[in-house]
């Protein structure tokens, strides 16, 4: 008897108790190696997939581009793989709901003087909620994705850690992933690297399996962000002056959609010492240049806060909670110090960090255990520069 109940409970590889052919999971395959090797590794172990792809923006014009998501010719990938496996796969036009919610808001956060990360809006307004709801609709137990991230089970549920990979590891762009959306996500390639991964693709045979990663933003043909604004929000290219921050006008700039916090190259000033961008100045349209100490911030104001922690973001006390704190993907959390405001949060970077900008992410890590818990994060909205000697800071 008690051998029979413990049988009972035993899980299989997605946390359910019961076999994995009842066990139904819809893969989210976006045409590229990763999420091809999700949907081969759940059929090889027998679950029943469900494979879905969205087109997301109008591919005609980006049919022809490489290492683009979710163009003409992903979809035929995905579909190429999905017949190979042998599993049903669906194509949803979700070109709408893309254009409104990701791009539009693209565009106009360059239009506010902002750097934004439109992949991280992907995940939370279309694919972890249009397409999230879509599985439940076709009665799958989870949805599984190509991120290298991992879901654990923790003693109060559902929790987000890095991908042990730290080359590979994407959970900056799953920040505002909420805790009952975790509950239905499952990522198998968390424990792996990307050589595993290309191995199991050549492995079950994929013919995606040397395909090139993606590069650029995916409705961006050939990385020109700047055509796109300027075909959404032209008035981004209206001109204006480039200030040093001591107030003398260096010169006339031809739109602050072609400048970015941090940016030295490319500014069609002169001072005969290094300047980089510092700050962006939307309705003035004035792009403040200065020297390099000036990009240093510590005291980091964020907007729209999503906590994954296990005590109440508003327990947090006076004293602050100690965190690891990421401002940009490519980089190692720094040391810092995480406060709860009215409407978003403050952080505050123990070292400072050098061109933080507004419209990217912080996202928070646990300190311990190699801070491989992410606690949730948020979007900069402002930073405070230090203020260097000489310089004024306004």
């Amino acid at each position: 008897m008690k051998q029979a109940d413990k049988t009972a409970t035993k899980l299989n590889s997605l946390g359910f108790a019961k076999a994995p052919e009842e066990t139904r999971v819809v893969v989210a395959m976006s045409g590229g190696v990763d999420s091809s090797v999700v949907a081969g590794l759940l059929a090889r172990e027998g679950y029943e997939v469900i494979g879905i792809t969205l087109q997301l923006y109008d591919h005609g014009a980006a049919i022809q581009k490489k290492g683009a998501c979710c163009a003409g010719q992903d979809i035929h990938d995905a579909r190429r793989v999905a017949a190979a496996l042998d599993i049903p796969h669906y194509v949803l036009d979700y070109e709408d709901i893309f254009s409104d919610a990701v791009i539009s808001e693209f565009a106009d956060a360059y239009l506010a003087g902002e750097t934004p990360i439109p992949c991280i809006r992907c995940n939370e307004r279309v694919k972890f909620k249009d397409m999230l709801e879509m599985a439940k609709d076709l009665g799958a137990d989870c949805m599984a994705t190509g991120h290298y991230v991992q879901h654990v089970m923790g003693p109060d549920g559902s929790q987000l850690h890095r991908g042990v990979d730290p080359v590979r590891d994407q959970s900056y762009f799953l920040f505002t992933t909420t805790r009952e959306q975790l509950d239905y996500l499952r990522f198998p390639l968390g424990g792996l690297g990307k050589d595993e991964t290309r191995q199991l693709a050549e492995e079950f045979g994929l013919a995606v399996a040397s395909k090139p990663d993606s590069q650029d933003i995916c409705f961006v043909p050939e990385g020109r962000y700047t055509d796109v604004i300027m075909k959404l929000r032209p008035e981004a290219g209206e001109p204006g002056a480039i200030v040093h921050m001591d107030g003398r006008v260096l010169g006339q700039h031809t739109g602050i959609l072609n400048f970015t916090i941090g940016q030295r190259k490319g500014l069609g000033v002169a001072t005969g010492d290094p300047i980089y961008v510092v700050r962006i100045n939307a309705e003035t349209r004035e792009v403040i240049v200065g020297p390099r100490e000036a990009l240093l911030s510590k005291r980091i104001h964020l907007r729209e806060v999503n906590w994954l922690g296990d005590m109440s973001f508003e327990a947090i006390g006076p004293e602050g909670l100690t965190i690891g704190a990421k401002v940009r993907s490519t980089r190692p959390p720094m040391a810092a110090k995480l406060y709860p405001q009215s409407g978003g949060a403050l952080v505050v970077l123990d070292d400072g960090d050098e061109g933080v900008s507004p419209g990217q992410a912080c996202v928070f890590y646990a300190p311990d255990g190699g801070e491989m818990r992410v606690l949730g994060g948020g979007w900069i909205e402002k930073v405070d520069q230090e203020n260097p000697r000489g310089h004024s800071p306004d």
